[in-house]
């Protein structure tokens, strides 16, 4: 039975000061919440006030991206030790903004990956199509080769350590979402993948997360669904009670 996550990333927003201030008003309103996990990925620098502030309770901290080198001549880049030094468990790799904005591909999404996995972090790796790409019918096509390139050489011992995150990037931070029916149908063709490429029982147990305005009126709904596992959430994590009511989606 694959148990729902709900990850928050709050992407470059948030100073120390902000963090512990967001944990406060946070802590208390998820004080019960047992029906799920809850991930929180701050900026780098707040990662240490994030680990801080959720000492005592089952949040786990994320880093929101990592380089495959455990160091190195690489000015900017943090690596997988460094994550793990500072606390976080998890890490997202291959995110749309990096894909978009940085010139993260598949390749090097893999070789995060398998830096993650030696590290002990569990990956959140992400995989989405653009709205040019979905409205010219390849959808399947862009999942198939992001898994396809993101997942190359991986045993299926590795693969069941890992979350996937469904993100259609036109619907990050633009206000669209994915009609539960259409992030279920991207999901059930993830899962078709990796039966394919590692087993049917892998593809089973991989947890797979939709990403893409995700709010407090949405969730339920996206919830609903049997192969949608949990919600990588953007905007909406940056307010302690709208994430709450995320999270607290069932009651």
């Amino acid at each position: 039975m694959r148990r729902p996550l709900i990850a928050g990333n709050w992407k470059m927003y948030k100073t120390q000061v902000d963090t512990r201030a967001f944990f406060a008003a946070f802590l208390p309103l998820v004080a019960s919440s047992v029906h799920c996990d809850i991930v929180i990925a701050p900026p780098f620098t707040s990662v240490p006030s994030a680990v801080e502030a959720a000492r005592g309770s089952t949040i786990g901290i994320a880093g929101q991206n990592l380089h495959w080198e455990k160091e190195g001549a690489f000015t900017g880049e943090i690596s997988a030790p460094m994550l793990v030094e500072a606390g976080c468990r998890a890490v997202i790799i291959g995110h749309s903004e990096r894909r978009q904005y940085f010139g993260e591909t598949d390749e090097s999404v893999n070789r995060k990956l398998k830096a993650a996995l030696a590290a002990g972090l569990t990956p959140i790796v992400c995989v989405g199509e653009t709205l040019g790409e979905r409205e010219g019918n390849r959808t399947q096509t862009v999942l198939q080769c992001q898994c396809e390139g993101g997942f190359a050489s991986l045993t299926p011992q590795d693969f069941s350590r890992i979350l996937l995150a469904y993100e259609p990037v036109w619907a990050i931070g633009t206000g669209r979402t994915a009609t539960p029916e259409m992030a279920e149908e991207a999901h059930r063709h993830i899962r078709a993948l990796a039966a394919e490429r590692f087993t049917p029982e892998a593809a089973s147990a991989v947890p797979v997360l939709y990403g893409g305005s995700v709010k407090p009126d949405n969730i339920r709904g996206l919830m609903a669904q049997p192969d949608i596992d949990g919600a990588l959430v953007g905007g909406a994590s940056l307010e302690a009670k709208s994430f709450a009511a995320i999270v607290n989606y069932q009651s």
